[in-house]
Formats: C-alpha cells, sequence, structure tokens
C-alpha cells in the first residue's frame, strides 16, 4: 500500500500491520473481493491511500494463514468469478485490538506534535 499525497516526498510505504488493520476493518462491512476491498480503502480515505494488487493479495493470504479471514469463491455484481473474503469472528477481536494500539499510537504521536494540547501540559 502507498501512501499518496500532492507532494511527491510524502508518499512512504506503510507497514504491514497498518493494511492488515484496513482490510479488517473494510470486511466488517461484510464480504467482498479483493478489487472491492482496494477500491473501498482508496474511497474512504478520499484517494489517499492506493492497494495495489501486490499488497493487497499477499496481505489477504497472510490473514487467512492467522485465520483472521476466509474466502470462498462467487460472482460480483458483473458476473465475474472471484474470491470474496469473509472476516472470521477472530479477525474481529484482532481489529478491535489493532483499533485500540492504533488509537493510542495515534493519541501519542499528537502529543508529541502538539505539546501545547497534551493533557497535563501547562505550557
Amino acid at each position: 500500500m502507498t501512501l499518496h499525497s500532492s507532494r511527491p516526498d510524502a508518499r512512504a510505504d506503510l507497514v504491514h500491520g497498518t493494511l492488515d488493520m484496513l482490510i479488517l476493518r473494510t470486511l466488517l462491512w461484510g464480504p467482498q473481493h479483493g478489487y472491492a476491498i482496494g477500491h473501498t480503502i482508496r474511497l474512504q480515505s478520499s484517494d489517499v491511500l492506493q492497494v495495489e494488487a501486490g499488497s493487497l493479495y499477499p496481505a489477504l493470504q497472510r490473514l487467512a494463514k492467522k485465520g483472521w479471514v476466509t474466502s470462498k469463491w462467487g460472482q460480483t455484481d458483473a458476473n465475474q468469478r472471484a474470491k470474496f473474503y469473509r472476516l472470521t469472528p477472530e479477525g474481529k477481536k484482532q481489529f478491535l485490538r489493532e483499533e485500540s494500539r492504533w488509537t493510542e499510537l495515534v493519541n501519542a504521536i499528537g502529543q508529541v506534535l502538539n505539546p501545547a494540547a497534551a493533557p497535563g501540559n501547562k505550557e
């Protein structure tokens, strides 16, 4: 997955854990095929996050191996055969753990970037 910005120097590869969390979040809404997962992440991020197939499908395989998603062949709305991925109960638990860690991390980074707004700071 790549972070796209109007500034070329802002592009960076995101860590596997972040991509995994985004995929798990997307699957909370229900089963989706790979293309739809990537498309949803792109739309939900206002085109900032674009998941390439070379990152998405290995991530889906990794999540399946961990038992966080299952897959089943089916038909898309366009009547094409595709593999649909579904979140498992363990995958939902994992998402909630990752979401909690992510929120903690974002809050900590926010405190470093804006110390005046940090709780208990009287600067």
